[in-house]
């Protein structure tokens, strides 16, 4: 483990200059208002795979059963509404707008509206603290498509906050949670305990696509060795209640044909499998997600709770980060470090040699497309060639490949 000297100088290499923006886009992955939406949204979310509507269906079930409404919109407008209040309190004024993937307002309207209104220098902040195409490199490509699209190329300025997995404001709610959750389960079993950390499973091709290709990684993926880097970061800060718990990184929310490798284990197989090695209660941690949207409510409060009742387990399941305060002050903290404010805090990596890049390699998080090579326009990307900051020596110097 590098010392907190030898962190800030990669990060120092892997930032981009100070930069003046008008404007926050909080950008994300959208989901349906109503039960009318419901078949629209899912189309957009599977645009150019030639899925017919009765395959949706099976999956628009999950919205139909909360009324055809995903929680993640109002948590937006929520996380938004925080990150512009601890903005303002901080003397940053700088209006946060919200753009969907997916679903309205689309990133391509919010350019339009942005150019409307005189903004011309946009920073982007996904709802996706990992990396991985869809994760990250997809944003990136979200907003490379619609300056194209809206013909604005020359006209707007748009760079995207890096990757924060490693942010100790990201990561200290879980670790307080997970701690309380716990302590409720000793409550109601003395027996052995199990703690899933959750994440999205993404297609093998992608996981092994995430981060540069020049750079080595636990899993041979960014996506997997950043999950797990985050979760020992929280088992450690956990401390006590973790004593003699195991724990482990497992998958959900799995889609596609089932010949396509997808990363494994599925959080509901590793759940049925517990009482066979003795264990009496379970605590979900969906490190994976920031916000409790429709995969966390049916993934993990649905079929998850369900496995661990049909297994007779005890089952906690910890919030995502939400809007929690420490959570927000760390975004602040990230917008502040790109705009490069006076009271802007060290860039610093809770749970690696140093943080995210700002500006990614061009071989970053691709997406493996049989039969289309076609690249999608993408914004923040380093010029072909240039070096990579990818370590330190014993001497804590920045090594470059």
């Amino acid at each position: 483990m590098t010392d907190t000297r030898e962190t800030n100088a990669l990060s120092a290499e892997r930032a981009n200059a100070p930069h003046s923006f008008d404007a926050l886009i909080l950008s994300s992955f959208g989901g349906p208002e109503g039960q009318e939406d419901v078949i629209p949204f899912l189309r957009n979310v599977t645009r150019g795979r030639g899925i017919p509507d009765e395959r949706l269906e099976e999956v628009a079930t999950h919205y139909r059963a909360n009324g055809g409404v995903s929680p993640i919109n109002a948590q937006n407008r929520a996380l938004r509404d925080a990150l512009e209040a601890e903005l303002r309190r901080r003397g940053v004024e700088l209006p946060v707008l919200l753009a969907n993937r997916n679903w309205d307002p689309y990133v391509a309207d919010v350019l339009r509206e942005s150019h409307e209104r005189g903004y011309r220098n946009l920073l982007v902040l996904a709802t996706s603290a990992y990396s991985g195409y869809s994760s990250c490199r997809q944003y990136r490509e979200d907003y490379g498509v619609g300056l194209e699209e809206t013909g604005l190329q020359d006209e707007l300025h748009v760079e995207k906050i890096r990757q924060y997995y490693d942010s100790e404001g990201f990561l200290r709610p879980y670790a307080t949670k997970l701690r309380d959750s716990l302590l409720a389960l000793r409550e109601r079993t003395d027996g052995p305990l199990r703690v899933l950390f959750t994440t999205h499973s993404v297609p093998m091709t992608d996981a092994n696509a995430a981060g540069p290709e020049r750079m080595d990684f636990e899993g041979d993926s960014a996506y997997v060795a950043q999950h797990l880097a985050a979760a020992r970061w929280i088992v450690e800060q956990v401390g006590e209640p973790m004593a003699g718990v195991e724990w482990e990184l497992v998958y959900q929310s799995r889609s596609g044909p089932p010949q396509v490798p997808w990363l494994e284990p599925d959080i509901c197989d590793v759940i049925e499998g517990l009482p066979a090695q003795g264990v009496t209660g379970v605590a979900v941690v969906p490190l994976g997600f920031v916000s409790d949207h429709m995969e966390v409510l049916w993934d993990l409060d649905t079929e998850a709770r369900d496995a661990a009742a049909e297994a007779q387990l005890e089952f906690e399941r910890i919030p995502t980060a939400g809007t929690d305060p420490e959570f927000v002050a760390a975004l602040a903290d990230l917008v502040e470090q790109r705009l490069g404010t006076p009271s802007a805090p060290p860039r610093v990596s809770a749970c690696a040699q140093g943080t995210w890049f700002d500006t990614c390699a061009p071989d970053c998080c691709v997406k493996v497309l049989h039969g289309q090579s076609e690249p999608r326009p993408t914004i923040a990307q380093r010029p072909v060639g240039e070096p990579i900051p990818v370590g330190l020596n014993e001497n804590g110097e920045v090594i470059h490949r």
